[in-house]
């Protein structure tokens, strides 16, 4: 039997995801289950978490295909232009446990169009997203001494979790934000404020339909 002060070994497995309820920024919640295998009880964990979405683990729709050109290039490409999409890194403190214990991570859902992990999830609306977590940090134990001691997470240590796609989404509430200059912007206000419209989205609404009767 292996002594009660050995250094611990860990195992990692993400169970569940969700929206962050009242929360003051969009978030997703994931429940990571962390889980001793050997060696004695941990004091703590600087857990560091990337997450990343690993887009070539999972098939496209035509509709899909058309919208993620901006990320990966033509479909015909995607064997050697369709790369893991870096999402987030995390730094959590886990306390301490003698077998298993159950972590919340917290990651934000950023509604910025301009960015790849934002101009993924447009074009992927329902079915899972594969996502990959790679896990290094400082685990605290007491050593045959009794004194405190220090040992690294492997390198290796990482699991993977199929997010509904639908999830993000509904963290996010129905918005997206829109980055632009400040010229345009100001040529917005000004645009909102001569036709009193009440939001800025009934500003954007009145712009698109004024262009589509251009169109038409």
């Amino acid at each position: 039997m292996t002594a009660p002060s050995a250094m611990p070994e860990l195992a990692f497995a993400v169970t569940g995801a969700e929206p962050v309820r009242m929360a003051a920024v969009p978030a997703l919640s994931f429940e990571l289950h962390v889980r001793r295998v050997g060696g004695g009880s941990v004091r703590s964990i600087n857990l560091t978490t990337a997450i990343r979405i690993a887009a070539a683990r999972r098939r496209y729709r035509a509709a899909e295909q058309d919208e993620l050109v901006e990320l990966f290039g033509v479909p015909e490409r995607w064997a050697t232009t369709m790369r893991p999409l870096p999402w987030a890194r995390l730094t959590t403190v886990v306390g301490p446990f003698d077998d298993d214990v159950v972590v919340p991570l917290q990651l934000v859902c950023t509604d910025d169009v301009e960015l790849a992990v934002a101009k993924y999830f447009h074009a992927v609306r329902d079915a899972a997203v594969p996502l990959d977590f790679l896990f290094s940090g400082t685990i605290f134990h007491l050593g045959p001494d009794e004194r405190l001691r220090t040992a690294q997470i492997d390198w290796s240590q990482d699991t993977t979790f199929d997010l509904a796609a639908g999830l993000w989404h509904e963290a996010l509430g129905g918005t997206r934000w829109v980055r632009m200059s400040e010229d345009s912007f100001s040529r917005l206000h000004d645009y909102r404020r001569a036709r009193a419209l009440g939001t800025w989205d009934e500003t954007i609404s009145a712009l698109l339909a004024r262009t589509e009767q251009d169109v038409s």
